[in-house]
């Protein structure tokens, strides 16, 4: 069954490249639209890296970028007749003794699973996930095509050496098997809440709660959010909210989870990332990937976060050779002068005004000439920051994600004194940060001084 669907696989490849490498000769001379198509094809595995790609203009073509927005949240939906078979089947019980309601037609569609409005026998209203038929089954052949290609492609392209393509796509294989158990989705559902009462911020952020009667492992049944995507920033202005302020809170509960928990999520596409304007609340679903740090790999990302925000590119060269990045003998001091260089532009900019087809060149280039290759446990961290990045664009574009000091200033709290966080190795950089608060807050001060009338 393996070796027919690899060989299956190999075909829909072929299919495909014809159409990609000469898509003059066909219909839609679209060369994205191709390869948007084929990763739908292939199915759930290959949708994940179509969201990735999505979600990451920065790193990728616009044109790419743009026309796999489609794998964020328009993935075909399967058919009602498996989803009542999955849900019969796992409960133990018909479909209409497990609830008083359930829409047929899906609120959406993912790479793994799709989501039906439902209704509980108490009337509660809430929203069943339940997983795509023989899923599982075809993850592996998938994953083992991926895991070919991207050690071809490192032997190829330095660039993709670099970048540890082998390295995304074994992260790719733990999460992905991970994400196909359901209840481990539920059980970081109500860790992220817990961790968010702990630290007094449940009445900005929170995840649905879990129904457990009715969650399995194919299947989570959960509390319903009405609200719209983060990049919906029409429909947020409209409506009177202060965009900048939603994703500036959003992203420092993300930032606190990982600091402070070594927990955070992982997927924060804008399918993921959902305004609440009745609860005035700011919403994270899908659970499924989630990542995790030990304490070591904990402080060294946030020393690596903090080296960013506070623009101390020597603590940065260091945490990145400890790490692992460099991979043959490097000089510190001129990795340093070297990331200060392709780094600052970036840093020293409104989000708005980045440009990143000029700036990420000279990053790569850096990399190439210092042997650096990202750190696994970086990898996934990353990618959230650029799914951020993306949001401030659209919500927020004075901002600049990378250096406001507002979505680190948890780390001064009693809370965060209790989360074993070794002052030794971050005292230099927590005090560069608490200047850098106190600067703005005499910047504000004096804004308001001349402002207020005489």
């Amino acid at each position: 069954m393996f070796l027919l669907r690899l060989i299956a696989r190999f075909f829909v490849f072929g299919f495909y490249f014809w159409k990609w490498a000469f898509p003059w000769l066909f219909n839609k001379p679209k060369r994205p639209y191709y390869l948007r198509r084929l990763f739908e094809d292939l199915g759930a595995t290959w949708i994940k890296l179509g969201q990735i790609i999505a979600s990451s203009p920065g790193l990728f073509k616009r044109e790419y970028s743009q026309e796999f927005q489609a794998c964020l949240d328009r993935v075909p939906s399967f058919p009602f007749v498996d989803v009542k078979r999955t849900v019969e089947h796992d409960l133990g019980k018909s479909l209409t003794e497990a609830y008083a309601t359930f829409d047929e037609t899906p609120i959406a569609a993912a790479s793994i699973a799709q989501v039906h409005g439902a209704t509980l026998l108490d009337g509660t209203d809430v929203v069943v996930k339940v997983q795509r038929p023989r899923v599982a089954e075809r993850v592996d052949a998938d994953l083992w095509v991926m895991h070919k290609a991207a050690l071809f492609g490192e032997w190829i392209f330095s660039e993709l050496k670099l970048a540890n393509a082998s390295g995304v796509i074994e992260d790719f294989h733990k999460t992905i098997h991970e994400e196909l158990d359901f209840t481990n989705e539920a059980k970081n559902m109500d860790e992220f809440n817990a961790i968010m009462v702990k630290h007094g911020a449940d009445k900005d952020i929170c995840a649905p709660r879990i129904h457990w009667s009715h969650t399995t492992k194919r299947l989570i049944t959960m509390e319903r959010f009405h609200g719209f995507k983060a990049d919906d920033v029409k429909t947020a202005r409209e409506l009177g909210i202060d965009t900048e302020r939603v994703l500036r809170v959003g992203m420092r509960g993300w930032n606190l989870t990982m600091m402070l928990h070594g927990f955070f999520h992982g997927d924060v596409h804008a399918g993921n990332l959902l305004y609440l304007p009745e609860r005035k609340q700011i919403g994270f679903i899908d659970f499924g990937i989630v990542g995790r740090f030990d304490h070591t790999q904990r402080m060294a990302v946030m020393r690596y976060i903090l080296s960013f925000v506070t623009q101390d590119y020597d603590e940065l060269a260091k945490v990145m050779i400890e790490m692992g990045a460099a991979t043959g003998k490097i000089d510190e001091a001129v990795l340093s002068a070297d990331l200060r260089k392709v780094y600052q532009p970036l840093l020293e900019q409104k989000i708005s005004d980045i440009q990143y087809g000029k700036v990420l060149p000279d990053i790569v280039a850096n990399a190439r000439t210092h042997g650096l290759r990202a750190p696994r446990e970086f990898i996934l961290i990353m990618k959230q920051l650029l799914y951020f990045d993306r949001y401030a664009k659209l919500a927020a574009p004075n901002l600049n994600v990378f250096n406001d000091v507002y979505l680190v200033d948890f780390l001064f709290t009693p809370a965060a004194a209790e989360s074993g966080i070794d002052m030794m190795q971050v005292q230099k950089l927590l005090m560069g940060v608490q200047t850098m608060m106190m600067k703005q807050m005499a910047r504000q001060a004096q804004s308001q001084a001349q402002s207020s009338p005489a």
